[in-house]
């Protein structure tokens, strides 16, 4: 019998990316909250994240194996501007995960970020001291934390990922080519510097770490830190696309945008240690992302 693994957010770019990586070998199933997704080989349901009792219902039905929690509020601007909300779905919805995988003695996975640090430092490991400057940040270390006090065996993953999107959610790296392939000019950032990694490798690592009975913190990032400018530059050589329309700009003269750290780089030896191997660079990484447009990954999630 495959291994059933239940996907919450399951509209969000994660969430959809790993479902098909992993439809043909597990049996997925998508938590969805308002919008419907059919795709195929997946199985998808509503759940309501807000009731202890109605996930433990919920569970029981579904009969879980692995619990992976995608479910967040990622908009820096719309946690800063609704801290309220941003607690809600970021800490509590996860609490109540968290709490029913205790229940049922179930592995959980919470897919955390790289925005938890001041911003001034690079490369930060697992031990590093969080000390977040927004919002978002402040609620997903929140979140960090309430999860791994209530159900002790859940890993955290800290990251940044890209991959392709759907029609109705694009990630950092669909923005620059749509861009660039429309013709327009972008600006991106020289001095905002982080560990991006295609999320074929992030999903590819947290069930090798699953497969190993790990828990605690993880960073599973890139193997290399890099500029939003830089990254675009490489991006861009890559796809084939016009470097000149992209422009070098400064974050520091951005008055308008919620506070972000400028550095935002994690660094992966914990992991690249435990697997035995380096997780790629962005080079490495586009050259995969290429390849799955080639392959007809980009228009099937287009679909959808």
């Amino acid at each position: 019998m495959k291994t059933r693994l239940l996907v919450t957010g399951g509209s969000g770019l994660l969430a959809i990316n790993w479902a098909m990586m992993f439809r043909d070998s597990y049996t997925v199933i998508l938590a969805l909250h308002d919008r419907k997704i059919d795709l195929a080989g997946v199985a998808a349901t509503k759940l309501n994240l807000d009731s202890i009792d109605d996930l433990v219902c919920a569970f029981k039905m579904l009969k879980p194996d692995i619990v992976i929690h995608t479910a967040s509020l990622t908009s820096v601007e719309k946690c800063e501007s609704s801290p309220d909300f941003a607690q809600f779905v970021n800490v509590e919805l996860a609490a109540n995960v968290a709490t029913v995988c205790t229940i049922y003695g179930l592995p959980m996975v919470h897919i955390s970020t790289d925005h938890l640090f001041q911003g001034v430092g690079s490369l930060l490991d697992e031990t590093s001291a969080i000390s977040p400057v927004n919002v978002y940040g402040r609620t997903k270390a929140a979140a960090e934390s309430r999860v791994l006090d209530i159900c002790l065996g859940a890993m955290v993953i800290r990251t940044n990922f890209y991959g392709w999107g759907t029609s109705y959610r694009n990630s950092f790296s669909d923005l620059i080519i749509n861009t660039l392939r429309s013709g327009k000019a972008l600006t991106l950032f020289y001095d905002v510097f982080y560990t991006p990694i295609i999320i074929e490798e992030l999903v590819l690592v947290v069930h090798q770490l699953l497969g190993m009975h790990e828990s605690g913190i993880f960073h599973v990032v890139g193997d290399q830190r890099i500029s939003k400018y830089e990254f675009g530059m490489k991006l861009a050589r890559e796809f084939s696309l016009d470097t000149s329309l992209i422009t070098s700009g400064s974050f520091a003269d951005q008055a308008s945008l919620v506070q972000r750290p400028h550095d935002m780089s994690l660094s992966n030896q914990k992991v690249c240690k435990l697997l035995g191997r380096k997780l790629g660079d962005v080079n490495a990484h586009l050259s995969r992302l290429h390849l799955q447009e080639k392959k007809g990954l980009a228009q099937k999630l287009q679909e959808l």
